[in-house]
């Protein structure tokens, strides 16, 4: 398991996610939290290569506001 990056806002439903480096999540891939749980999947890359943005679509019982500042992780 590694750092996908940090929830850094929530912007039309979805997670806004910073990446840690240029090693990101795939598209479809499943993001979890400090406690293994699924917290959404990722539907978008966008910004510069080295350090990328991710859109995440949050699973139905994820509470996006609870999320913000917290690492989530990749398998």
């Amino acid at each position: 398991m590694r750092r996908a990056g940090t929830v850094e806002r929530i912007s039309q439903g979805l997670l806004v996610v910073r990446t840690t480096d240029e090693r990101y999540p795939s598209l479809g891939e499943h993001l979890l939290d400090d406690r293994l749980e699924r917290v959404g999947t990722v539907v978008d890359v966008f910004g510069p290569v080295d350090r990328p943005w991710l859109a995440v679509d949050p699973a139905s019982d994820t509470d996006p506001p609870l999320l913000l500042g917290e690492p989530l992780y990749v398998r």
